[in-house]
């Protein structure tokens, strides 16, 4: 092998194994960077968050002022700082809902808590694990405020909906009006569902069968 060749190898093998190195270190960077904000902002626009990395890591022009930028991490700070306290009056104020609930007359407990009140007796078939169902339903938060409606039948497959409904519906015959009310594990949970359901909030439902298939 020419000795220039051999050279080049030489140095060749260096930058490699240095642009390997810069990759999977950033690469690391991202990893622990996203499993942190993952816990912390599980609803996080990605895009925007590389938008602002980039162009602040590049030292471009940023797409919000610094006044803005402060504000709101000074919010998010503070958010995170009350975070144990919320979900801890956040629990609290579920099971004294649901205790609540669970004492009103004509209330009966359910498999994993869902608590049911009979509007309308049924007669048809009840649902398979796996079959289809036709619905109309209304849905409430615990403060009284309706977050859903369906004014028109629906059809869903019973393994889609959230467990309360699955476990309710396995027990409720076609034509049956029922009032449900469904602890948050059987629902949306820690999480909640975005800015309509908060975290650790118990769910009630007039819901109505209307029929099932397999």
């Amino acid at each position: 092998m020419p000795r220039f060749a051999l050279l080049l190898l030489c140095l060749l093998a260096p930058l490699s194994q240095a642009h390997e190195h810069s990759h999977d270190l950033a690469y690391s960077l991202g990893v622990k960077l996203g499993e942190r904000l993952r816990d912390e902002v599980p609803d996080l626009e990605l895009q925007a968050l590389l938008d602002g990395l980039r162009q602040a890591y590049r030292n471009e022009p940023l797409a919000l002022d610094a006044k803005r930028i402060e504000s709101l991490l000074a919010e998010h700070e503070a958010q995170l700082a009350n975070a144990p306290e919320r979900i801890e009056k956040a629990k609290t104020a579920e099971q004294r809902f649901l205790a609540t609930e669970k004492a009103k007359a004509g209330v009966r407990v359910l498999q994993d808590g869902v608590l049911m009140q009979e509007l309308r007796t049924g007669s048809g078939r009840k649902p398979g694990a796996k079959d289809r169902i036709q619905v109309r339903y209304i849905g409430f938060l615990a403060d009284g405020s309706q977050f859903d409606e369906s004014q028109t039948a629906q059809w869903f497959r019973l393994d889609s909906v959230i467990a309360g409904w699955r476990s309710a519906l396995q027990q409720m015959p076609v034509g049956a009006q029922w009032r449900l009310v469904i602890p948050s594990a059987q629902a949306y949970g820690e999480e909640g569902a975005g800015d309509l359901i908060p975290p650790y909030s118990p769910l009630v439902f007039e819901l109505e069968l209307l029929d099932t298939k397999e």
